[in-house]
């Protein structure tokens, strides 16, 4: 009995020993992971969707101006040319200011006439007093492709009026031209036809006129915003000599970065401002052009002028109180002028009206400061 419970003794004490050994070194149940903790999930900016690029603003301009043209659907218009009395009997003339750019010839007896030029006429109000039509300015409006508005004209413009099928409106068209009551009280009465741009653009809309520039036609003119000849030389003071009747002055105001336009007509013997009666203002005009031409006398009873403006020659540009010499051509009557630096390179105009005398070979051109 003492032999079986020694057995049982040391058996015991064997699986003690056994399990104590399997602590130290034997294998142990490995412990359970720590459970991973995920980070919470931070918010993703997404990026908001990206601007699209601005779309270009597209600014329609007027084609004889390069300034921003209100009513976009004239940018392909014809323009109205409207024929100007100049005489001193006739001043103010009407709606001057307001022209896109005016040429000035010697037409007959020492006498200057204007052409002004409208793209779009509808607000210029009163425009006036209209006179007859020169060969001169038919060349000049079929080169613009514009519309004439006169008062007849001479035997040899109303033959190529005629002739050449020139849009035109002339005095006796229906609701267009007024007798001014006011001028006449003081004036002759051909010194007293006015016109609107209101009337004109009623007219136009009940004609069967082309009112749009044929597809092949475009200006050959580029307008920058700064085109003062950087080069050229001090011209705050210009006058041209068109006759012995009539001298334009023009005189550069650094404010405006225009020149004001003048005149003196021999039987004042004054250098008057050249106002606008609409504005009572004097006009303005940001491009200043002289071009020399041939200017003969015709030899007929009324002293008419022929002007020759088909080819080209010589001239001068002024803008920002400064002066360049410059070419200009005139391939056919149908063409528009084109200018040219000396070099042949196009000539940029400003921004703003221009202002064109055209005068003799050797008539006075004087500037300075």
């Amino acid at each position: 009995m003492w032999k079986r419970l020694l057995c049982c003794l040391l058996s015991i004490m064997i699986l003690l020993s056994c399990a104590a050994c399997g602590k130290k070194g034997g294998e142990t149940t490995p412990p359970e992971d720590d459970p991973i903790v995920e980070p919470d999930p931070q918010p993703i900016d997404e990026p908001d969707d990206p601007e699209p690029d601005p779309e270009p603003v597209v600014v329609i301009t007027n084609p004889l101006t390069g300034e921003p043209l209100e009513n976009e659907d004239l940018v392909n218009a014809r323009p109205v040319a409207v024929m100007l009395n100049n005489i001193h009997y006739a001043m103010p003339q009407h709606g001057t200011s307001a022209a896109d750019m005016i040429f000035e010839y010697d037409v007959e007896g020492s006498i200057t006439r204007m052409v002004a030029f409208y793209q779009d006429p509808s607000k210029v109000g009163t425009i006036g007093s209209v006179r007859s039509a020169r060969a001169c300015f038919v060349e000049t409006v079929l080169g613009m492709d514009a519309i004439y508005v006169h008062a007849g004209g001479s035997d040899e413009a109303k033959r190529m009026i005629r002739n050449l099928a020139v849009d035109h409106i002339s005095e006796g068209a229906s609701g267009v031209f007024w007798r001014d009551a006011e001028r006449r009280k003081t004036m002759a009465i051909e010194h007293t036809l006015m016109t609107s741009g209101e009337n004109i653009v009623q007219y136009l809309d009940n004609s069967s006129f082309r009112r749009e520039h044929k597809e092949d036609f475009s200006y050959p003119i580029t307008y920058v915003e700064h085109a003062t000849p950087t080069a050229g030389e001090n011209a705050a003071h210009v006058m041209v000599r068109f006759s012995s009747y009539k001298q334009g002055y023009f005189d550069y105001n650094a404010e405006t970065g225009r020149y004001r336009v003048s005149q003196r007509f021999s039987t004042l013997g004054r250098i008057d401002p050249y106002i606008d009666g609409n504005t009572g203002e004097q006009v303005e005009v940001t491009n200043l052009l002289v071009l020399r031409t041939k200017v003969v006398n015709s030899g007929d009873s009324k002293g008419h002028m022929n002007i020759t403006l088909q080819g080209g020659n010589v001239g001068m540009f002024f803008c920002g109180g400064k002066a360049e010499p410059i070419t200009w051509k005139k391939a056919t009557m149908y063409d528009p002028f084109t200018f040219y630096h000396e070099d042949g390179t196009p000539l940029e105009l400003q921004v703003g009206h221009t202002y064109v005398c055209v005068i003799g070979l050797n008539a006075d051109l004087t500037y300075e400061g």
